[in-house]
């Protein structure tokens, strides 16, 4: 029930949006364009569910296998036999080239809208995050450590990039990373100086992090400033909040043992499941003490830890990155766009080899990652949502027949010949590209099968 719950029912949601945004914008686009559409179908094989709506009559399907879906046209396949000539103007087939390239195009033009529309919400709503504060790992050799990054430094800007965030950070990294270029950091010291670092990532590959995070690779790590152990919140009901804590209380000791951070306090905790603790408390200039037994916390990788429920200031370690709504929408523009580069110089570096092959991700790990981001929240989950929608559009806009890409490049192909390619060309092409589609989502699922068992 578990799995269904927290993996299944996320991952049919996403698909299932996805998968309907980008057969939307078909269906609305060949409706503007006059054609008349027959099949409106999420999935594939039996129908689980079907409709007639409409002026046309077109057949609405819930289809029971629901990897894909399709829109059915009046006269886009041969095999359909003679269009009614009454009806012949509203045939996909007798359609102007441009009209045709326009409804085609529609399907990934739509998904790479709906992340547009996903992240202009998210930049407009505003979300807390670290701020980038870096240090080197204890790895040698390591560009982080050749570039000289120090304890505490606080990235501004990665090659004139403005960073506000450790994700913003974190996104410009794989950005340079995949095109394996020296990196320009600027950086404040912890002395309050802008000084540069240079990361050369020429000779790193994402295929060098395996199954780490890529920027751990690369020699940094978050690295935020302490935060003093002054109480900002008490959880009601919590352990502290039973004792007597209270908000603006500072605790300078626990069994005796000096502390001065946020970070002293909850590593003294989380080790301290069902055992009292004597907090040594500084409240409006006078010394109190407190018997505290912190409650058990079960943590997401099984194991137990303490908890009193109390929450530290944190200003200093994290910035709110909000935008208006102008400034949201330019952002969300950009955000798309950069991911759909990403995509692309993704699939050129695995074409050369740059990039195994075994990064290729098929449903079982995308099953993964939309549970897991929905057990995040609301705001992971969108940004799954919007990433792997720019993913779908992207690829669908590739020149493999069977894709809508591979059909853009037959319109192209005909819009400069003057003329209709060879039906025999365009059905050994399908063979192909359907060939090639099925080899790639055995090796993706190859790939998901191997990731679970290793």
């Amino acid at each position: 029930m578990s799995i269904l719950i927290d993996y299944v029912i996320p991952f049919l949601v996403a698909l299932g949006l996805l998968i309907l945004v980008h057969e939307l914008g078909h269906y609305l686009v060949a409706r503007w364009c006059g054609v008349k559409v027959l099949r409106f179908s999420i999935g594939f094989g039996r129908p689980l569910f079907k409709r007639r709506f409409g002026a046309d009559g077109t057949e609405w399907v819930l289809a029971a296998f629901p990897l894909g879906g399709y829109v059915k046209m009046l006269g886009e396949n041969a095999d359909d036999g003679e269009v009614d000539e009454r009806e012949s103007h509203r045939a996909f087939d007798r359609q102007p080239v441009g009209r045709r390239i326009a409804i085609v195009a529609a399907g990934p033009v739509f998904n790479l809208l709906l992340a547009v529309i996903f992240y202009w919400g998210l930049f407009m709503a505003g979300s807390v995050e670290l701020r980038a504060f870096v240090a080197p790992t204890a790895v040698d050799g390591s560009p982080a450590q050749a570039a000289g990054v120090r304890e505490g430094d606080l990235v501004l800007a990665v090659a004139d990039e403005e960073v506000k965030s450790w994700p913003d950070l974190r996104w410009a990294l794989l950005r340079h990373a995949i095109d394996r270029a020296e990196t320009r950091l600027l950086v404040r010291t912890t002395e309050g100086e802008d000084a540069v670092r240079i990361l050369d990532l020429r000779g790193f590959s994402l295929d060098d992090a395996g199954k780490e995070d890529p920027i751990i690779s690369m020699g940094l790590r978050p690295s935020l400033p302490p935060s003093p152990a002054v109480i900002d919140s008490v959880l009601e009901e919590g352990a502290a909040a039973r004792a007597g804590l209270r908000k603006g209380d500072e605790i300078i000791a626990i069994d005796g043992r000096p502390v001065e951070t946020g970070g002293d306090v909850g590593e003294i905790v989380r080790a301290s499941t069902g055992q009292g603790r004597v907090f040594a408390v500084r409240r409006d200039g006078e010394k109190r003490d407190f018997t505290i037994v912190p409650d058990e916390k079960r943590l997401p990788d099984g194991s137990v830890a303490g908890f009193i429920g109390v929450g530290f200031d944190t200003s200093a370690q994290t910035v709110m990155v909000r935008y208006g709504p102008v400034g949201a929408l330019a952002r969300a523009l950009s955000q798309t766009w950069e991911t759909s580069v990403l995509s692309l110089k993704s699939i050129g570096q695995m074409i050369v080899g740059h990039i195994s092959l075994k990064n290729v991700s098929g449903p079982i790990m995308i099953a993964d990652f939309a549970g897991k981001s929905a057990q995040h929240g609301l705001v992971s989950f969108i940004r799954f949502l919007a990433f792997v929608s720019i993913s779908l559009g992207v690829l669908n806009l590739l020149p493999v027949p069977v894709l809508d890409g591979g059909h853009l490049l037959y319109y192209a192909l005909e819009f400069i010949k003057g003329s209709a390619l060879p039906e025999r060309v365009m059905e050994v092409g399908q063979r192909i590209g359907l060939t090639l589609l099925l080899m790639l989502m055995a090796f993706a699922i190859f790939n998901d099968i191997n990731r679970l068992v290793s």
